[in-house]
């Protein structure tokens, strides 16, 4: 572009000095510009291992990420970017892996306040007997706030940048969330018989009305309705629920299909199991997060695949209850979105994608005495793209590219347990763990660099949900 400056002005001989000194500073100017030299921008990352997870998975070895105003601005080469963007603040991440946020897609965050509280019990007497009661006495606005935060850290320290819970007080977690600059999907719960801050399925509605007009059109916080369960909401309970997220156009999430005791309850009850129950109230269409779904027939994967319901695959908690082994595989092959949840710290009981992501394929591989099931590639999806696609939010997250929210993690590879690094799937689910993880953005915030927290004082997170365990295992005793 230089060199046809030069040529203009030699043609136009009459243009005096001036004219031509500012005919090339312009044709620099251009020069610059589309080539992007002089770009600026709010942050970039150079000479990371970045993995995508797009629809190719592409995977760029010394790559760079460069993000402005929250938003992912292009992915590529280091040697390409470096020249063509200047960032206000850069992270040098050689030696170093980046790649999505890892999304939870069911959890109960505030439950961390019960974790170890009732273990090595089934299902049906975890809740009733030791669950519900410490509910009933312990769960206010505060301690939903500090159990909540207690969760955040832990979900942050451990790579989550998104998560869907389900709970009471669901405001107070939307703060809590909102203020450290953690993305989520907040339900309040929905039960038939009185819960910590409602009496009545009607109170939780109107809850819902207030959180969703509060919270519409916030950056990080997307309000659902969540009934409990088939077996906890009537059906017309159900059928409320569903009207009321069409009309406010929000997700709907609810547990179902957890254990055979609800499937047979269920099918007595109303002559069919619980997906084609609820496909008969309408309950289906829009984004809908299945959390469990152990036990579908393969008539209801399919109707799972038809409706596009999303599935949060809790490995570790239905292990851990010995509510069974959802069948995975036969979702992946029909087509199921399927993603992975912790489900809450009580029934878990660590908020870790990394943990979930390793059982979850494990646990696929030996329940059917088949090595390739649910493959560490399946299952860096399920964690990352699958998990927001389950959400209905892959359009803004689940992936590193150009137009996405800047959702990411840094992990530092320079450890015994991560070397050599043949496949970085592999090396994802079956080497890594949540400790590994250096530095997390979340729509192009950091909150965590150099494993400290900067939106949580995590002494003081510590120190409180430590005062309220006290009183809590004072009344179990």
């Amino acid at each position: 572009m230089i060199k046809f400056g030069r040529q203009k002005m030699q043609s136009h001989k009459r243009l005096n000095f001036m004219s031509a000194a500012l005919g090339v500073l312009l044709l620099l100017c251009i020069q610059s510009v589309s080539f992007g030299s002089t770009n600026q921008v709010d942050l970039k990352i150079d000479h990371a291992l970045i993995v995508t997870m797009d629809a190719g998975m592409t995977i760029v070895e010394d790559g760079s990420v460069v993000i402005d105003h929250g938003e992912i601005v292009a992915v590529g080469p280091s040697t390409i970017l470096k020249k063509r963007y200047n960032a206000i603040r850069s992270i040098n991440a050689a030696g170093k892996l980046v790649m999505p946020g890892l999304v939870n897609t069911h959890t109960h965050a505030a439950m961390t306040l019960f974790r170890g509280l009732a273990d090595d019990l089934p299902l049906d007497a975890w809740l009733t007997k030791h669950i519900w009661p410490a509910e009933a006495k312990f769960i206010t606005a505060e301690s939903v706030r500090s159990g909540a935060n207690l969760a955040l850290a832990e979900m942050v320290r451990s790579g989550t940048t998104t998560f869907s819970d389900m709970y009471f007080y669901a405001d107070e977690l939307a703060m809590a969330a909102n203020k450290a600059g953690v993305r989520a999907v907040v339900g309040e719960a929905i039960i038939d018989f009185p819960t910590a801050d409602s009496q009545s399925p009607a109170e939780s509605f109107a809850t819902i009305k207030e959180l969703a007009a509060k919270w519409k059109n916030d950056p990080l916080i997307t309000i659902s309705v969540a009934p409990h369960s088939p077996y906890t909401c009537s059906s017309e309970t159900l059928k409320s629920a569903k009207k009321l997220a069409d009309d406010l156009g929000l997700p709907l999430t609810i547990h179902v299909s957890e254990t055979q005791k609800e499937v047979s309850d269920i099918t007595k009850q109303y002559g069919m199991p619980p997906f084609e129950y609820l496909d008969s109230l309408g309950f289906f269409g829009g984004t809908v997060i299945a959390a469990h779904a152990v036990y579908p027939t393969s008539s209801e994967i399919m109707l799972m695949a038809k409706k596009k319901i999303g599935v949060a695959h809790c490995a570790v908690s239905n292990m851990k209850l010995a509510s069974g082994v959802a069948p995975i595989q036969e979702m992946f092959n029909a087509g199921v979105a399927v993603g992975l949840g912790t489900d809450g710290a009580a029934s878990n009981n660590n908020l870790s994608m990394f943990k979930e992501m390793n059982t979850a394929t494990l646990l696929q591989k030996v329940s059917r005495l088949e090595p390739t099931a649910m493959s560490a590639r399946e299952t860096v999806k399920a964690a990352t793209i699958g998990g927001a696609q389950v959400l209905g939010l892959d359009n803004l997250i689940g992936s590193l590219e150009t137009g996405k929210r800047a959702d990411l993690i840094i992990i530092d590879l320079n450890s015994p347990h991560l070397i050599p690094l043949y496949n970085v799937y592999s090396q994802l689910v079956y080497a890594t763990n949540g400790a590994d993880v250096e530095t997390v953005i979340i729509d192009g915030n950091v909150v965590m660099q150099d494993r400290k927290l900067l939106t949580l004082d995590e002494e003081v997170v510590m120190q409180e949900a430590r005062k309220l365990a006290l009183k809590i295992a004072e009344g179990e005793e």
